[in-house]
């Protein structure tokens, strides 16, 4: 068993964590393969920006998905890098035991709060999957105990294969994953239903429920909320949020519209609210050109990249300048 690099901390904790998620969310959403050596370009600048999580890819058999044909050798890349977590996504206890030999320093599993999308997408039920994170749960503590297992509890706002998801039903789900010993639980729009009334409402049960292993904001803008609901999630004690730079990933379910929420646009939210997110977002826009490079032709979204950051602007990284002027990329949709 490969053992997990082990990263130094950043010199300080942001206000909020930006999880990125393009490496995996968004290469698997896109027709096109990158290469590995643009995929270790794309990661090499995603952690000059200062980001301190990213989600490397999904451990799951290349004749399902080409684009994670590498994911070992891109999570040996990324480890290697200091100061940041890398995790991947397994979707069995196959995949996590070749992410835990790869040397993750985190796993995520997804679990469908809608019982039609998880017999339609993984081919079990809910309560099968539970039992799934339950085996994952046990090599975790007996192979790799320093490394937390996450959820992603996708479709937790709708589905649309059987519409709304009761609020009990993703509640109680909740409570079954913490029985069988996760470390935390993120919510998924994966369908970009999500408004944010709903958003503060369900959060607010979810972590009455379960505490503080209420974990991760993963929310899409197909529907133009997304910015929206990450505001409503931080309202109700959310920290740590989802996005994928230039909204890679666009939602099968909306063809045309953006999927994932821009990491860009995320950013500049929480700093132009004076909440620190540890990113320098020049260099986050910057990464942008290094992702064009490996995927020719593929839309990027993002409203900061293409109206430029407002003059003054600041750096609110420890120690860093008050910028001056704009940054600004010549990117059109």
């Amino acid at each position: 068993m490969h053992e997990p690099t082990e990263s130094p901390a950043p010199p300080a904790t942001p206000a909020v964590l930006i999880s990125e998620v393009g490496p995996r969310d968004g290469l698997q959403s896109v027709s096109a393969v990158m290469s590995t050596r643009h995929k270790r370009a794309w990661i090499d600048a995603l952690h000059a920006s200062g980001l301190r999580e990213i989600e490397v890819g999904s451990f799951v058999p290349a004749r399902m998905l080409p684009q994670m044909a590498d994911v070992a050798e891109i999570v040996r890349h990324a480890t290697a890098l200091p100061g940041w977590t890398v995790m991947a996504l397994v979707p069995n206890l196959r995949g996590a035991l070749a992410a835990l030999e790869a040397g993750v320093h985190k796993l995520t599993v997804p679990v469908s709060a809608s019982e039609a999308h998880s017999l339609a997408n993984v081919r079990r039920s809910r309560i099968d999957m539970v039992a799934v994170v339950r085996e994952i749960v046990a090599l975790r503590d007996a192979t790799a105990p320093g490394v937390p297992v996450e959820i992603g509890m996708s479709t937790a706002f709708g589905c649309t294969l059987q519409g709304a998801v009761p609020e009990d039903e993703v509640v109680w789900l909740a409570g079954q994953l913490v029985a069988a010993g996760v470390d935390e639980i993120g919510l998924s729009d994966t369908t970009g239903m999500a408004n944010p009334a709903q958003v503060r409402r369900l959060f607010g049960r979810v972590r009455a429920a379960i505490g503080d292993k209420t974990g991760s904001a993963h929310l899409h803008n197909t529907r133009g909320l997304g910015l929206a609901n990450c505001l409503a999630a931080w309202d109700v004690g959310v920290r740590t949020f989802d996005a994928s730079l230039g909204g890679l990933g666009g939602c099968p379910y909306a063809p045309g519209a953006s999927g994932n929420v821009v990491t860009e646009d995320l950013v500049f939210m929480f700093e132009a609210m004076g909440v620190d997110t540890g990113v320098d977002l020049a260099r986050l826009i910057a990464a942008r050109e290094t992702l064009r490079a490996g995927l020719p032709g593929e839309p990027l979204y993002g409203m900061v990249p293409d109206a430029g950051v407002p003059a003054g602007f600041p750096d609110r990284r420890p120690g860093g300048p008050e910028r001056s002027g704009q940054i600004r990329t010549d990117d059109r949709h």
